[in-house]
């Protein structure tokens, strides 16, 4: 129960006044699927101590994407945790807005802010800004790229003190 309470209070922290965060007009949806290594991230409930955390993605036509969500809980040989939501595809998006439903009926925003253009890096955010996932497809980052990339959170309107670097190794 507790879990819902939390998960229905960062959806309503959706519906605060921001200005309008950047999502990438034209995603090739494709190119997007398969597996991210998480570098970075504001902690949600369920990965405040995650480690190795990674995100999978298979389309399901026409705008279905099954999600797999993976992370060593507590430290780089805790027990594996695995989540399982669903995203969903704004078609008239052009693929950068998604709502990803962790439980029925609620779907929480999920925009791409930011890939690049061989969908080797990613930005995932929120219009409130709560939220942001800092994401290659490589399972480690420089400091160098991850800076940069922490620093185009920033320039959102993030408050880059509250990311966490997601460690990667043990």
């Amino acid at each position: 129960m507790r879990w819902l309470l939390l998960l229905l209070v960062s959806v309503m922290a959706a519906c605060t006044s921001h200005p309008p965060i950047r999502t990438e007009a034209n995603v090739d949806i494709p190119r997007f699927m398969g597996a991210w290594h998480v570098h970075g991230h504001i902690p949600f409930l369920i990965d405040g101590e995650a480690y190795k955390q990674t995100e999978t993605y298979q389309f399901e036509a026409p705008n279905i994407v099954r999600t797999t969500f993976q992370f060593n809980d507590g430290g780089p040989s805790g027990p594996l945790k695995t989540y399982t939501p669903t995203g969903y595809i704004d078609l008239d998006s052009g693929g950068g807005v998604w709502g990803m439903q962790f439980l029925w009926p609620i779907k929480a925003e999920y925009r791409i802010v930011y890939v690049d253009s061989d969908y080797s890096e990613t930005i995932i955010g929120r219009s409130a800004r709560d939220l942001v996932w800092i994401m290659s497809r490589k399972p480690t980052m420089s400091d160098d790229d991850y800076a940069r990339l922490l620093g185009m959170a920033k320039a959102e309107g993030y408050d880059v003190s509250e990311v966490r670097r997601v460690p990667t190794a043990d």
